[in-house]
Parts: structure tokens; sequence; C-alpha cells
């Protein structure tokens, strides 16, 4: 104690000014290697070497998920190659306006849908239910300038009008069951009328399709009516209690109709396989179109997830997964997970209740907000119903959510996440919810104790160069 005392007193100004200097500078430079390193592969050095080495020599275990396998390499660069960035994509499972989205605006007085989401429909219906031939009718003719109408009132003032020209026009059926029935069971009897006029006018117009351009346009007029108002009885059903009607119906138009396979009528009939709990045939839809040639979804993903989740989810203890590590059913569930939450991170929080639904919009952006409200809307009652399930989602998707590869322009599993959802979500969720955006990375603690470190040493070595006799004090203090 006598040599220590006797070497601080011997000490100069300029020996304190020059230790605070040089401690500033290399916690400066640790600063600076942990930011790079964090900002090239999303964790901390320090952190990442204290829990791959220091823990298990003091005897702790290894907690954090396994590395994904790279099972989906191929679907990654066939991924990046067809999926365009920030695409809109129409809603499988969305509402009817008349007898959900209006209901909802009648009892809180809000607006569910954006005049943005509501014009890309307009353009949908303009597509699929028009063409050139429209003018040999007059009812198709009236109908034609009705999708064209912005006010729903006068869109269903001219379906009418269109009725009393022609009786047997279909269209004018599909926007009343669409718009003007104000309950399910009224806009299935309007498209059970639409569906006998529409067969009628299909098979005339198969009859005669070869015999001009304008008669082919004719026909892929009346297929997507005809494809269109099948669909929507099948939601009918499925939304009134007969699933297994809907499911029959689903898959019938599924075979009819093969190559329409973008109207993702299979995701229609996932959710209702998923209430049926008729788990074997929905592992078997997802073998059929979780392929990598196909585009990918929220409900692809998360499904694939749920069943693997599914098979431990029950026994599954996060102390005891600790303790003895994943089994490989295990491993494979969260392997599933990480892809999921890796296509479409906003998910979790709508599955967990950690934050508020909507009514899903008409239209979606893959991997954005607007997809995750319209999944976790149909299919939170499916993850509730697999007990352990949330369980499972809860433990492990934060940590998933990590390995996830920073920042945004890099991808594991998929292509990078656009950089444009935010934007596009913001235009087609209502103005009252809260869009989530893609969740940032906090910073590691490292990070945090460099830059303190560091700017606590600087300040040191200033006020030792400022004040040098009362620091020199300070210190022998």
């Amino acid at each position: 104690l006598l040599t220590v005392t006797v070497f601080l007193s011997t000490l100069t100004p300029k020996f304190y000014f020059a230790l605070t200097v040089t401690s500033s500078f290399i916690s400066g430079l640790i600063f600076v290697f942990e930011w790079w390193h964090f900002r090239k592969y999303g964790t901390s050095f320090i952190e990442q070497v204290s829990v791959s080495h220091l823990r298990p020599l003091i005897g702790g275990a290894e907690g954090s998920p396994p590395a994904p396998a790279a099972f989906s390499l191929g679907e990654s660069e066939t991924s990046r190659q067809n999926m365009p960035e920030c695409k809109v994509w129409r809603n499988p499972l969305n509402l009817f306006r008349g007898a959900e989205y209006s209901r909802y605006m009648w009892v809180t007085g809000k607006e569910p849908l954006t005049y943005y989401d509501m014009n890309l429909s307009a353009q949908d219906h303009q597509t699929f239910f028009t063409c050139d031939t429209d003018a040999l009718r007059p009812s198709d003719t009236v109908m034609q300038k009705a999708w064209r109408e912005r006010n729903p009132q006068a869109r269903i003032k001219a379906a009418h009008q269109a009725l009393e020209l022609n009786n047997d026009c279909a269209t004018a059926y599909v926007l009343l069951a669409e718009e003007e029935a104000t309950t399910i069971v009224d806009a299935e009897k309007y498209f059970k009328q639409a569906l006998k006029a529409g067969e009628m006018i299909y098979r005339k117009s198969q009859n005669c399709h070869s015999q001009s351009p304008q008669h082919e346009a004719q026909l892929r007029r009346d297929t997507n009516v005809l494809v269109y108002v099948k669909r929507r009885l099948a939601m009918c059903a499925r939304k009134l209690g007969r699933i297994r009607e809907a499911v029959k119906m689903m898959r019938d138009l599924m075979k009819e109709f093969p190559l329409l396979s973008m109207l993702n009528i299979h995701e229609n009939l996932l959710e209702a396989l998923l209430e049926l709990q008729a788990y074997a045939d929905v592992q078997a839809v997802l073998a059929k179109y979780d392929d990598i040639s196909l585009p990918k979804s929220a409900a692809i993903c998360y499904t694939a997830a749920l069943l693997k989740a599914r098979a431990v989810s029950e026994r599954f203890s996060p102390e005891t997964a600790s303790k003895r590590g994943l089994s490989t059913a295990e491993i494979n569930a969260v392997e599933a997970i990480h892809r999921a939450v890796e296509f479409n991170p906003h998910v979790p929080k709508y599955l967990l209740e950690m934050k508020s639904l909507v009514l899903p919009p008409e239209h979606i952006l893959k991997r954005g907000d607007s997809e995750a409200v319209a999944y976790a809307f149909f299919h939170l009652q499916h993850w509730k119903r697999i007990e352990g399930a949330l369980n499972l989602l809860h433990c492990t998707w934060e940590g998933t959510f990590r390995m996830i590869p920073y920042p945004l322009e890099k991808g594991h599993l998929f292509y990078p996440y656009p950089s444009c959802t935010e934007t596009a979500d913001r235009e087609l969720l209502p103005t009252f919810h809260e869009v989530s955006v893609y969740p940032q990375k906090e910073l590691p603690f490292f990070i945090h104790f460099t830059a303190g470190l560091c700017s606590f040493s600087a300040m040191l070595a200033l006020l030792t160069h400022q004040f040098p006799e009362l620091m020199v004090i300070f210190a022998k203090a």
C-alpha cells in the first residue's frame, strides 16, 4: 500500500492525460469495430464471443435456436427472379362490402377501406368483368359504366338498370351481392342468381369462342365471372358454417380451372380445412403449393409452421429445451417459424395479440403489414385451437428474428425485404390503424457500453487537459 501511495504521488498530470487519451482511443476503436460488425452481421462481436465460447466454460446452457437448415437456397434464387418488389395482390379472403365492411362503418363510424384500395378493386372489376364486346349487349354496356362509378349508390342503381334490360346479367347480380346485400345470406342469394346466369352465358361463349378474337375475349370475361361467382359462393358457405360444402366447392373449382392458380384459391381452401381440423389435407395442399417455383405468402409459410409446431407444442417447455437441447421435431418447428418470420415479420405480434387487428383490406402487399393483418384476422383462431402453438411462437419468434440477415438488403431464405412496403401499406390500410413497419433490430448492449466508455474517457481526457492539478488531486483521492 505504501509503494502504491508513493507511486501515485510521483505521477504528473501528463501521465493522467496520456492515460485517459489512450483509453478513449482504444474504447473508440472497439466501438467502431462493434458498430461495423453489427451493421454487417446483425450481432455484437463481444456478445457473440461471450455466448459461443465463454458461456459453455462457466456451465451455461445454449438456449438460442439452432441455425436454420439451408433448405430454401433454390427457393431464394427463384424468388429473387420471379417476385417483383411491392406488387399489390388481391386479398383471397377479402370481405363483402355490403354485408361486412359497411356494417363495420355503421357501427363504428370509421371507414375500413381506403380510396386507394377501392380504386384498385374498381380496376380489377373492369379487367375481370368487361370486354370489347360489351357494346353488343345493352346490359353489359350499363355495367361497364357501373364498375367505373365512384359512388356506391350509383353503382347499385346502374346494376338494377342492367337487370331491367336483361334479367340474366350475371355481373349485375355480382355487384348487388357485393354492395347492396347487408347480410351473407342475402349475398348468397344474389350469387346463386349470378351463377345461374353466368353458367348459361359461359356455355354460349364456349360454343362460339373460336369464331373471332372478340369471341375469345368474351369467353375470358365470362370465365372470370363464373370463377369469381363460384369462389364467392364457397366463401358464403364457409361464413355460414357449411364448411364441408365450401371445401368441396373450392376443390371442384380448382380442378375445373387449374390454370387460374394466380387467384390463390388454395388459400381459401387452407383456411377452410384448418377450420375442419383436417390437418392431413392441409399438409397435402401445402405439398402442392409450397413449391420453389410458386410465389410464397404468409398463409403458406405460417400454416407450414403451424403444422410443424402442432407436433411438439403441447409438450414444449423453454426450460426443458434449454437443458436437454432441442429434439429433431422441435428443430423443424423452430426452422419453420424462422422461415415464416423472415417472410413476414409483422404477423407474430398480431397472433400473440400484442397489436390490435382491423378488418383486412381488399388488397394486400406480400411481406407487408396488410398481409399480416389479413392472415391473422382469419387464422388467429386456428393457432389458438392448437394447444401450445402460440406459446412456442412466443418463445421462438424473437430469437429467430435476431437470426435474420441484417441490414434489409440481405436475405437468407427469401429475397431481401422490400424497402417500399411501409409506404404501400399506409395507402392500403385505414388511417386509424397504426401501420407496423419492419421491426428494426435494437443495438446490442456492448455497443451502448463501448460508446459510453469512449465518451466518458474522452471527457476525462478533456478535463485533465484543462484542469490538470485538480484532476491529479481527484485521481489520488
